[in-house]
């Protein structure tokens, strides 16, 4: 058995965002000021967090919120940041750059409604769902691989450098109405610790794939209406993975948080923003 944290952050807001402007995978605009800001504050929250990996998609406003969210990490001392492209944002053809008003008349005038529309030279759902599901399953062997060359090292289970002691309780949902329940919620050992930063679309669809293609289900205690809500800008959701190696069964997936954003109470700025 390999196990993992998973943190899913998106990126902090940008001048598209705020005039909601869909920028998709051909506007690579950066981070506005109080995009900055929140990854300022993204990075504070997570700042005590000990990531063994890091990950970031290569378009230029998660590749600055990741750098800002690990340049406030006491643990950040020889973690590199992976810029891939399988995490970029879902790709909306020839509405990216107009307002989301237009894209909505888009899909309308076709009899369909966003946002499962595609426009001309755009990204299907189910193309941005696939893409997630790549790149989950890289994760997920990358952690069985290096469980198994420690065991391999003569280290044993009882040997690993694992995560020892992880609390858990920083990430509990501040949606939740009561604590986290059972055997080791509070504090839990791992195989790895991974910060993943992307965007709002792309991220709605790894959710989405967790629940409609691993069966995965939330917590009673967190609010319905934002378990496949787009996450706000540098929203931050926590998941537990637990695999068995050389099995294809499905990884266990327990959520800790989904889009929290209390980190942003002191930042004026509307977190609320569905644009990507």
């Amino acid at each position: 058995m390999a196990s993992f944290a998973l943190t899913i952050v998106r990126h902090g807001e940008t001048r598209y965002n705020k005039e909601k402007l869909l920028q998709g995978q051909g506007v690579d605009e950066p981070l506005s000021e109080v995009g900055f800001k929140q990854a300022e504050a993204a990075g504070k929250f997570l700042s005590s967090v000990k990531f063994t990996h890091v990950f970031s998609s290569d378009l230029i406003r998660a590749k600055q919120t990741a750098c800002t969210i690990m340049k406030h990490n006491s643990h950040s001392e020889g973690i590199e940041i992976t810029y891939d492209p399988r995490l970029r944002e879902r790709k909306y053809g020839i509405a990216e750059g107009r307002p989301l008003g237009e894209l909505k008349t888009m899909a309308k005038q076709s009899g369909e409604q966003c946002p499962s529309y595609t426009p001309p030279g755009g990204e299907t759902l189910d193309q941005v769902r696939a893409r997630a599901k790549d790149f989950f399953e890289f994760l997920c062997q990358l952690v069985l691989d290096e469980a198994s060359t420690r065991d391999q090292s003569g280290l044993g289970a009882s040997g690993r450098e694992k995560m020892l002691n992880v609390d858990l309780s920083p990430f509990a949902n501040q949606d939740s109405e009561t604590p986290p329940d059972g055997p080791g919620n509070n504090d839990v050992t791992l195989d790895a610790n991974i910060l993943l930063v992307s965007h709002g679309a792309y991220m709605r669809n790894w959710i989405k794939y967790f629940v409609e293609d691993l069966h995965f289900t939330f917590p009673p205690d967190l609010k319905k209406s934002r378990e496949l809500s787009v996450s706000p800008n540098t929203g931050i959701s926590h998941f537990i993975i637990s695999l068995k190696p050389g099995e294809r069964s499905i990884p266990n997936i327990r959520c800790v948080c989904i889009n929290r954003h209390d980190h942003l109470a002191d930042i004026n700025a509307d977190t609320s923003h569905y644009v990507v």
